[in-house]
């Protein structure tokens, strides 16, 4: 009996062909934005859906309203009454050369409501509630805390950003009335103490050329911008990177990314809202 020939494996030049798995490449970096911009849409519209899901998380919500609430009823405040008299000063002087000093308390009180006043407060809340409410989350995620919430079958989004989003929009939207009120008095102070308006003439203005879609579209512009605000520092929270160190960049990136998305969206929404509402008298 003959000892059977040893098999050599199939190589170069055996003829056979040899099927290599597939290698996958990695994600290329000119990719990175749109699939980060892909999962904060994707964040922001799992938000949408939680929020019309029992259990509400009521005593989290209160807590969150009162600390974004604590953090930006002072400095809202404070930074609107200089808002106010640079614009009604600026206001003042361009239409003291254009001979049109009647119109200047019109002019100045729709710059507040309309543009100043919601970006205000959208910049106060990504700045000083949104870098907390980014850090807050980072920190339990590094912790492994919404993993462990995630093994015992609770939602970190149902439970945590929820409260958190839906509490930048409501101390938006009321904040932006205080702002807009502190910003129309400043703006009336220094019009008629410094520039020598008359009092009557400001209102007189104001009450010809303002109509109450002006004041719909900047609580509109608020409760928008609230949510933006939420829904970056949620997501930035989330995803952090490289431990504590990744979460001091997650706050830092949270609020400029916040800031690049809010004054995209102003000029998109004003746009809009000339285009459907007409202006009085028009």
């Amino acid at each position: 009996m003959t000892a059977p020939l040893p098999v050599r494996p199939p190589g170069p030049d055996s003829g056979e062909i040899r099927e290599e798995a597939p290698r996958q490449k990695p994600p290329s970096r000119l990719l990175a934005p749109l699939r980060h911009t892909g999962q904060l849409f994707a964040l922001a519209l799992a938000v949408s859906r939680a929020v019309f899901r029992r259990p509400f998380q009521l005593r989290e919500f209160i807590e969150q309203f009162w600390f974004v609430a604590s953090v930006t009823i002072l400095p809202a405040a404070l930074v609107s009454i200089p808002f106010g008299a640079v614009i009604a000063l600026q206001v003042g002087s361009l239409t003291e050369q254009l001979g049109a000093q009647s119109f200047t308390g019109g002019a100045s009180v729709l710059a507040v409501i309309q543009q100043a006043s919601p970006l205000i407060v959208a910049l106060l809340i990504a700045g000083a509630a949104g870098s907390a409410i980014c850090a807050d989350l980072g920190s339990r995620k590094i912790r492994e805390e919404l993993d462990a919430m995630e093994v015992m079958g609770v939602s970190p989004i149902q439970r945590l950003v929820v409260p958190r989003v839906l509490a930048t929009m409501f101390v938006a939207v009321l904040l932006n009335g205080l702002v807009s009120v502190v910003g129309t008095l400043g703006g009336y102070f220094f019009n008629v103490i410094m520039q020598g308006g008359t009092p009557g003439a400001y209102l007189a203005s104001f009450s010809a050329l303002a109509q109450l879609p002006d004041l719909y579209i900047g609580e509109l512009k608020a409760l928008i911008f609230g949510f933006i605000a939420g829904i970056v520092a949620s997501y930035r929270g989330l995803n952090p990177r490289g431990g504590p160190k990744g979460v001091g960049d997650a706050v830092n990136q949270s609020v400029v990314i916040t800031f690049m998305l809010l004054f995209a969206v102003n000029m998109v929404l004003t746009a809009i809202y000339l285009q459907i509402v007409p202006p009085k008298g028009g």
